[in-house]
């Protein structure tokens, strides 16, 4: 069963009613459900499908591939291997037209980056077959596909050869939102509250292959526990596989995610370069390129600054967790999470795993703070004092809205309804105040504060919170 993918199956809809040949390039993270997604949606269309393999010669992936095709269309009959991409693509073409249909059909080609081995020819051939034949045939969809999002970005959508401007259609897939990941686990059979709900999140975000190992029965707790601590646990070792997977000299890649997430509010273009782990500028740009377009980082423009200015994050979820607690941890075994728990380093990450997970559920918010037709900007905001006597502040998140108004938002994580003291209604009103003096902003301010269980009531919430939200607001379906 396809669970949540609203606007990709959108998409995928409009490919089936379309009058043309259509070339879809959907690319993403490992993991992340692109393979379940097509196969899915496409069962009564697919035709063929073949997929690469990784780290295999030429002639193994040739031998696949007549091997699928004989599965798909030769009735039992072993094919013989192609001599080459070119040959393989004119016998695929030869049975497709031995076997006419009027309706829709889909061929797929998953895994794209590891059929173009060195010297293969493959892009070439497949190049022909799509302009010389496939973008002729109005019936045809055809899906390419891979997890190497940055080959995939270069070779085939930004690709200044023969396939230059021939894809028709493309989708990014990100992982599940909130609201996709509750009704993921309930077709699981895995019935947990959002408290659980987001713990897990924290950990695993919405990845569906990490998400599809969550037992019945389990509270948060004891699947991490078994997952991250354990000896077969699988997310004690998938990041050692999961950056070498998708990209070469993945060790530039892993070092880049390290310093990011040593600074949980971002770094600057220029102070990565700064930090002296890169040979030039333009590694740093093509490493930030690579990894936003995998679905690992973000980029965020700071209030009232230029593009040359903006904050670059870590902010998958499991990496983030790895990094913190599994990555050259001593503990383990049955157990460990939940004395890890117990904790402040749990705390202090909780809190900043909140924050990330409440600036991508952005269309959410926006939802429950009724303003989801307003156009926004959302950025964070920071201000290093510059005089003697000056306070610094950091805003989590701020919503710029063009109905005149700024929601400076915070997000806080707690175990129950969150108490707003003297001393945090003081640092409330200090942000506020340092905001509207630094900015120069003359829109309204409205205090907004994102809570797990939301505010006591007191009377500084009273005099100072304009709107309140709880977790519930960031599981609603957009």
């Amino acid at each position: 069963m396809l669970i949540g993918r609203d606007i990709e199956r959108a998409q995928l809809r409009e490919l089936l009613a379309s009058p043309n040949a259509e070339l879809l390039a959907l690319y993403g993270r490992r993991r992340v459900g692109k393979t379940y997604l097509i196969r899915s949606f496409f069962a009564n269309q697919l035709v063929f499908e073949l997929s690469g393999l990784q780290d295999a010669p030429l002639t193994q992936q040739l031998d696949n591939f007549a091997f699928w095709l004989s599965r798909s269309f030769a009735e039992g009959i072993i094919l013989p291997r192609p001599p080459s991409w070119t040959a393989a693509f004119q016998l695929l073409i030869q049975y497709l037209e031995a076997n006419p249909k009027k309706e829709k059909q889909v061929l797929f080609l998953d895994e794209l980056p590891w059929l173009d081995t060195p010297k293969s020819g493959f892009l070439g051939a497949f190049d022909l077959f799509w302009n010389s034949w496939a973008s002729r045939q109005t019936n045809l969809i055809v899906v390419i596909c891979g997890s190497a999002a940055s080959w995939m970005i270069q070779h085939v959508v930004n690709n200044k050869g023969g396939l230059h401007n021939r894809i028709t259609r493309r989708i990014r897939l990100l992982p599940f939102t909130l609201a996709e990941t509750e009704s993921f686990l309930k077709s699981q059979r895995v019935l947990l509250d959002r408290y659980q709900l987001l713990q897990l999140y924290m950990v695993m975000g919405g990845i569906p292959h990490y998400l599809k190992e969550v037992r019945p029965g389990e509270s948060a707790t004891q699947t991490i526990d078994r997952l991250c601590f354990t000896k077969d646990g699988l997310l004690q070792d998938e990041f050692k596989n999961l950056y070498a997977a998708l990209f070469n000299r993945a060790d530039r890649h892993v070092a880049l995610i390290k310093l990011l997430a040593n600074k949980p509010q971002g770094l600057t273009r220029n102070e990565l370069i700064a930090s002296g782990s890169f040979q030039s500028g333009g590694t740093v740009t093509q490493l930030l390129s690579e990894l936003f377009e995998s679905g690992f980082i973000a980029h965020y423009l700071p209030f009232g600054k230029t593009s040359k200015d903006a904050i670059y994050k870590l902010t998958d979820e499991y990496s983030l967790f790895y990094l913190k607690f599994i990555d050259n941890s001593r503990a383990n075994g049955p157990g460990t999470w939940l004395s890890k728990s117990m904790g402040q380093s749990w705390t202090s990450w909780a809190g900043l795993a909140f924050e990330q997970i409440g600036q991508k559920h952005m269309p959410q918010l926006k939802q429950a703070l009724g303003i989801a037709n307003v156009y926004t900007e959302h950025s964070a905001w920071r201000y290093t004092p510059k005089n003697a006597g000056e306070t610094g502040v950091q805003i989590d998140l701020l919503i710029d809205r063009q109905d005149h108004v700024i929601n400076l938002c915070e997000l806080k994580f707690s175990t129950n309804e969150f108490v707003i003291t003297k001393a945090y209604a003081e640092t409330l009103e200090r942000k506020r105040r340092v905001f509207q003096q630094q900015t120069h902003t003359r829109k309204t301010i409205f205090l907004t504060l994102i809570t797990t269980f939301g505010v006591k009531p007191n009377p500084y919430a009273t005099s100072l919170i304009q709107s309140q939200l709880t977790m519930d607001a960031l599981f609603a379906v957009k």
